[in-house]
């Protein structure tokens, strides 16, 4: 693994009022691979990835303090246009969120917000997006049908598809695949190691064996702390920390 580094946190404390969620956080990750956060609920892991996209501000008092670096430039700086933050750094919840109109709409939204117009520019988009996705073939004669009408796990790869229209280089997952079927799983699984070629994802799972099967590298978080971070199969086979491997194996969370 020998990609540049994507993100750069240092000394990253987050808090919600007076709790305090993340504790003294610092991590490099990189681009092209796919990076998991694991741990119990309520660890912090969620918090984390938002953080690097700052969906936390939407959130009243969170305080951050420390540095998240994006291709070396600090996301918190006062003279950051968060909405291009997003579109360079695109989000996939947990539960899939399409809009309520139409699939092409759905796919189409993101690059009219950022002033495209012209229909076969954006015609385009929608193809190219969705194949992407894996997804073309099963919706191509769909697309002025509601996108609320699909599968959960049609709906997830269209919010894939929704994240990859505005051309990011970051795609965040917060486990995007928890709420779906073992096919629909395995589909996404499938679709984040071919598009890890392109783009770098980082994503938050509760499910071991899915990190340990896709991602490159793994940070095991407990109580806001980032305990191990380090390869994947060094987190899994090796773990340097009592904790981690207490975790791995199933001796809590």
């Amino acid at each position: 693994m020998l990609n540049d580094k994507k993100f750069s946190i240092k000394n990253l404390d987050l808090f919600y009022g007076k709790t305090h969620a993340l504790k003294d956080v610092n991590l490099d990750i990189y681009e092209k691979e796919i990076t998991a956060f694991i741990g119990p609920s309520g660890c912090g892991k969620s918090t984390l990835l938002k953080s690097l996209n700052r969906m936390n501000d939407l959130i009243s008092e969170c305080r951050i303090e420390g540095v998240i670096k994006v291709d070396d430039i600090d996301i918190y700086d006062e003279k950051i246009d968060v909405n291009n933050l997003r579109k360079k750094v695109g989000m996939v919840f947990q539960q899939p969120s399409p809009f309520a109109m139409s699939i092409y709409d759905n796919i189409a939204y993101g690059p009219r917000i950022h002033g495209i117009k012209n229909k076969k520019e954006l015609d385009e988009i929608v193809e190219a997006s969705l194949k992407s996705a894996a997804v073309w073939e099963e919706l191509k004669d769909k697309l002025n049908t509601s996108a609320q009408s699909l599968s959960g796990g049609q709906q997830q790869r269209l919010c894939i598809a929704r994240a990859l229209a505005v051309n990011p280089e970051v795609i965040l997952m917060d486990e995007p695949t928890s709420a779906l079927d073992p096919i629909s799983t395995a589909k996404i699984e499938a679709l984040c190691l071919k598009l890890k070629g392109k783009y770098t994802i980082i994503m938050v799972t509760h499910n071991m064996q899915q990190a340990n099967r896709i991602s490159d590298r793994t940070a095991f978080l407990l109580n806001g702390e980032v305990v191990e971070y380090d390869d994947t199969r060094k987190i899994f086979d090796r773990p340097e920390d009592i904790r981690t491997r207490n975790y791995i194996t199933g001796r809590f969370g």
